[in-house]
């Protein structure tokens, strides 16, 4: 018995109709009478009885469909078994961050998983500033630890940041800003802003460096750069200034750069991303961890 002729006989054994059989099935009637048919043919005899108002199984057919069904069950749950082996824990995970913030959380998150979890290995990679998405995209790994937004339909994401904060602006130390207390996202109409060049989506390059102040006013471009340490040796010779998230303060410290927060900035997000579809469990388990982990740093971190 073919496949397509196991699941048509059952289905319509259950059902009773062709019509929702062939929808549940996504086929046609014709399509549905042609598998019945042909089972029919393999039998050598009728197993249901029709008539312009019902449907109903033979006796032969409801015997069939006794004996198939717990072998039907048992082939359903054989792969369900398969499946979710293949999709445990007892894999090699590999995650992507964006940012030292982001790698910090990523590495403490895999050494609590080598003692809660030790049949699941945790490998780790930067996610490239120029291309935030690519290597998720082409399977170099399962899910990453990014700032947000990510508005890509293909890909989910966590329902809420696992952390947040403040955003900054990196600005040469000669400039008048960097003796600044605070700044305003209008002040960005005085500097220029130096946005990320690769494979961005608009609204990355938006995020990353604005065209236009809040109340409209235009911000100027300056070079644009592919990574972290490329885009603050800019900063440094006078070049323009780069948008961060605060940690940028704590892990880029370096002669010529300044970090000055600002008072009306939308706070970053920080999130995990994955490709949609992709939720293994141990996807689900190091996503688990993870948002424990940052709990345990912001919870340590107001003390």
């Amino acid at each position: 018995m073919e496949r397509d002729e196991l699941e048509c006989f059952l289905l319509l054994a259950e059902e009773l109709h062709f019509g929702r059989t062939a929808d549940r099935m996504r086929l046609s009637r014709a399509r549905v009478s042609q598998l019945v048919q042909r089972l029919e043919r393999r039998v050598g005899a009728p197993l249901f009885v029709r008539t312009s108002r019902r449907v109903g199984l033979t006796a032969l057919g409801r015997r069939l469909r006794s004996d198939l069904e717990p072998h039907h069950r048992g082939i359903d749950a054989a792969l369900a078994r398969a499946v979710e082996s293949a999709r445990g824990v007892e894999s090699t995970l590999f995650v992507g961050f964006s940012s030292p913030l982001g790698g910090e959380i990523v590495l403490k998150a895999a050494d609590v998983l080598r003692e809660s979890h030790p049949e699941m290995a945790v490998e780790v990679c930067e996610v490239p500033l120029s291309d935030p998405y690519g290597s998720l995209r082409s399977g170099q790994f399962d899910v990453q630890l990014t700032e947000f937004p990510s508005r890509e339909t293909d890909l989910g994401t966590s329902k809420a940041p696992l952390l947040i904060e403040e955003r900054v602006l990196a600005v040469p130390a000669g400039h008048p800003f960097a003796a600044r207390i605070s700044l305003s996202l209008e002040d960005l109409a005085q500097i220029p802003l130096m946005p990320a060049i690769g494979v961005l989506p608009d609204y990355w390059q938006e995020y990353l460096a604005p065209t236009r102040t809040p109340a409209g006013r235009e911000i100027a471009r300056g070079p644009a750069v592919t990574n972290m340490q490329e885009a603050l040796v800019l900063v440094a010779a006078g070049k323009g200034a780069l948008l961060a998230p605060a940690h940028a303060a704590t892990y880029y410290p370096r002669p010529g750069v300044a970090y000055v927060p600002f008072v009306d900035a939308e706070p970053v997000g920080h999130g995990l991303v994955w490709r949609a579809g992709d939720e293994t469990q141990a996807l689900r388990v190091f996503a688990h961890t993870a948002a424990e982990v940052a709990r345990g740093r912001e919870r340590a971190a107001a003390l």
